[in-house]
């Protein structure tokens, strides 16, 4: 049985308020699973006025892209840099993940982005925490918790993962890929800001069209996130796509974006459901996207990033 720090209230109230301030971050991102990570992680390098990106891990996916969870990280590995390449940013380094999913709530998987999280989490000021900003299957966050649980004091976790809290079922990618690194990051009481899929993230819509007119010929970068999305399918006719993992960033760069609130962690079943209990601890969800808004700031940085 894991042992985690008990964060008291008032404090957790504190630390789940937007930062109001440039914050230091870890990404971990499943960046080969969907065309929406490329976009975030853009968006994050082309931020530094907001954030500051450490490090990058390639978190583990399984489905048709991938033979495995392995294979998937090591295709998201592979992607990150070539990212990192096109963006001129190869100065950020890049480490594996986990090459599976948990198999209990108190059996991490080792891997370099486990250990490297501990180890800025640990050399970080309590009052200056590590923002781990996640959107992939949680593993190798939550694996680092269950290595080294004093983390959570010095850390703060923004996830994409779930569904709206109201939603009927929450069978999301990230979530339900690793039900027990899920379960334990909303059990522990490490301080959670929880940005969920249907129903939240779902606002942010793009088609090809708008990319065309505003991120096509803004440099290497513009023109790979447009091939990249071109890709995604054969029939662009009144077609949009959503773009889910920018939402974390967005949050980051903006609150006033992401409409949030303070809500006690909910209880996730086994049949991949909310429910709610006063009781448990506080984390802070989204509940709203305001899309013009995040689009209107990734094209404009987008486009800045490659005429600076």
């Amino acid at each position: 049985m894991i042992t985690f720090p008990v964060i008291p209230e008032d404090e957790m109230v504190r630390r789940l308020a937007h930062p109001g301030r440039k914050i230091r971050m870890v990404l971990d991102t499943d960046t080969y699973n969907e065309i929406d990570d490329q976009f975030a992680v853009a968006y994050a390098l082309a931020s530094g006025d907001k954030m500051e990106v450490e490090a990058f891990y390639a978190a583990p996916f399984f489905n048709e892209l991938s033979t495995g969870q392995a294979d998937g990280m090591e295709k998201s590995y592979q992607e990150l840099l070539k990212i990192l390449r096109i963006m001129r940013r190869e100065d950020i380094p890049v480490f594996r993940g986990s090459t599976s999913y948990m198999s209990g709530l108190d059996v991490p998987v080792d891997s370099e982005a486990a250990h490297d999280l501990i180890a800025r989490a640990m050399a970080s000021d309590p009052n200056d925490p590590l923002y781990v900003v996640a959107i992939g299957a949680i593993t190798n966050v939550a694996s680092a918790l269950a290595m080294e649980p004093r983390i959570a004091e010095r850390i703060v976790v923004v996830w994409l993962g779930g569904n709206a809290l109201h939603w009927p079922d929450t069978r999301e990618f990230n979530l339900q890929q690793d039900l027990h690194a899920s379960r334990l990051v909303l059990d522990c009481g490490v301080p959670l800001v929880l940005v969920p899929c249907l129903g939240v993230a779902t606002h942010l819509q793009t088609s090809l069209s708008e990319l065309r007119d505003y991120v096509k010929g803004q440099g290497e970068l513009g023109d790979y996130l447009y091939e990249t999305y071109e890709r995604c399918t054969d029939d662009h006719f009144a077609y949009s796509r959503v773009i889910w993992d920018i939402a974390v960033i967005a949050w980051i760069n903006n609150p006033e974006w992401c409409w949030s609130g303070i809500v006690h962690s909910p209880h996730l079943s086994e049949d991949m459901r909310w429910s709610m209990n006063v009781h448990r601890h506080f984390i802070r969800c989204v509940h709203y996207i305001r899309r013009d808004e995040v689009f209107r700031d990734l094209f404009r940085k987008i486009a800045a990033y490659t005429a600076g």
